[in-house]
């Protein structure tokens, strides 16, 4: 009995030793993932870094380019195109005007009354659409009908409160695509961007587009002025304060455009107008420079896009991208460990995860991070700990921290091409003490990437306030502009008529 016994305990303790080095072997492998996917984190936190030195190479470049594209068509892959806005609002206006706004995600329809001074401004029956996906690959008949018709149902719902019939309308139509502009009423499509692709419309003239589809349905409207959003934001803001000289849009894209002298916009010499200064366009998405901090994930995107090698500022801050740079990066954890359980294949399809829900998850504030957990279940991650939901909230901090201060360069750009970054511009020729007296600065910002995601804002906050020192900062205000596309296009249509 007694070798039966020491037989027994012999097997149980090979079997014991056998369980434990299975125990062990997990969590040898289990650290072997983590540490996987700690170094891929660690990798896109070095790719994705931005210090301040890096920043103002950025910020250098940035204003070269300007320069390069007021020097000469095609001289930069900035377009610095003319708007021939070269009068802003004066708060003098009066009337009733209409706007109507085509973006990347929605388009906006609204009503302005001014009453001859600043401070009366009634934004009325204000509506917002998301815009149906089978028109942004349509054709130019569809989609003008589409809009035309939108505005007739607006239109009769004033018509039912009011005595305006057979009364003619102004209108503004906001048009967040490149345009070379003709006239401030005019201009045609240059390209198409945010995921639009009606080939047919590039090269037409995109006011007499709506124009057409306005007098096919008999509405007596005249589409008075065409409008960049950009130029919208910074028209609104120069009403409530003239000090405001740059306005830049984040949202489904990106832009930026500011008042620049008309002396130094040197490819079109002889360029008269009664104010001494015009509003240009940048049309900044493009903006490239070897100093921005890309990564694979940028390269990937870029390639499997419908406008690669193009855009590729807008494709690193701007709300169409972001979460999909972020998508990309918790697809390749998930192929490279298994922290996430079985590869989902949802994880696979292009901007699955849009920009709202990164902002949703990196803003997380629940104890156990649930709205991490319920996003990720829409993407076919089911069950994960709260230790991986803290990986991805840091995912999203990194991609968006990166996003923040890039955008933060790139206002700092504008400001040291025209002098208000404390440097006196790159061409100024300043004397140090003309340098040393700083002009107030205002920079409108609009666009639903800004407004809506509180991280986004604070990082493009912060590192404006980095680049240009604490000195030169307190000069430079930067404003939000909610609907400022919209109501601004509006205000430059009334400064037409007075």
């Amino acid at each position: 009995m007694g070798k039966v016994a020491v037989a027994f305990a012999a097997v149980a303790v090979v079997a014991a030793c056998s369980v434990a080095a299975v125990m062990v072997d997990r969590r040898m492998k289990s650290r072997r993932k983590w540490r996987t996917v700690v170094e891929i984190l660690k990798e896109l936190e070095d790719d994705c870094d931005t210090p301040v030195g890096r920043l103002r190479q950025v910020v250098d470049a940035m204003a070269v380019e300007m320069h390069a594209g007021l020097a000469s068509e095609g001289g930069s892959k900035l377009k610095m195109l003319l708007t021939f806005v070269d009068d802003l609002p004066t708060g003098r206006e009066k009337g009733t005007y209409y706007a109507l706004h085509l973006g990347g995600t929605y388009f906006r329809i609204l009503r302005v009354l001014l009453g001859g001074q600043r401070s009366y401004l009634d934004v009325q029956d204000v509506e917002r659409h998301p815009i149906p996906s089978h028109l942004m690959n349509s054709t130019s008949e569809v989609l003008f009908n589409f809009l035309a018709f939108s505005l007739e149902r607006f239109i009769e719902k004033e018509e039912n409160g009011s005595n305006s019939q057979g009364v003619r309308r102004e209108l503004a139509f906001t048009f967040s695509f490149p345009v070379k502009h003709t006239s401030i009423s005019s201009g045609v499509l240059i390209k198409w961007t945010k995921g639009f692709e009606i080939s047919e419309m590039v090269g037409q003239d995109i006011a007499e587009c709506l124009q057409g589809a306005l007098n096919r349905r008999g509405l007596d409207m005249h589409v008075g002025a065409l409008v960049n959003d950009t130029v919208g934001a910074l028209s609104l803001g120069y009403y409530h304060d003239p000090d405001t000289v740059v306005a830049v849009v984040f949202g489904t894209g990106s832009n930026a455009c500011y008042l620049e002298r008309t002396d130094a916009i040197i490819k079109c010499q002889g360029l008269l107008t009664t104010s001494g200064s015009m509003v240009v366009n940048m049309e900044w998405g493009n903006f490239w420079s070897s100093h921005l901090p890309r990564t694979s994930y940028d390269i990937d995107l870029d390639a499997e896009s419908s406008n690669a090698n193009d855009m590729g500022f807008e494709k690193m801050i701007s709300g169409m991208y972001l979460g999909d740079i972020v998508r990309r990066v918790i697809l390749r954890m998930s192929q490279e460990s298994d922290i996430f359980g079985p590869i989902s294949p949802v994880l696979s399809e292009p901007y699955i995860l849009r920009t709202n829900s990164v902002s949703a998850m990196h803003e997380d504030d629940t104890p156990e991070l649930q709205e991490v957990a319920r996003i990720l279940k829409d993407l076919g991650v089911s069950d994960v700990p709260v230790k991986v939901r803290k990986l991805v909230v840091k995912i999203c901090d990194v991609v968006t921290r990166r996003a923040g201060r890039l955008a933060a360069a790139g206002i700092a750009g504008i400001l040291k091409k025209i002098g208000r970054d404390g440097s006196g511009g790159i061409t100024s020729g300043r004397s140090r003490s003309e340098i040393q007296m700083q002009k107030r600065t205002v920079v409108a910002v609009e666009g639903g990437l800004y407004m809506n995601y509180t991280m986004f804002r604070e990082y493009m906050e912060e590192a404006l306030v980095e680049i240009l020192g604490e000195e030169v900062s307190q000069y430079v205000v930067v404003k939000a502009m909610e609907d400022g596309s919209s109501i601004g296009s509006a205000l430059l249509v009334a400064s037409l008529q007075s």
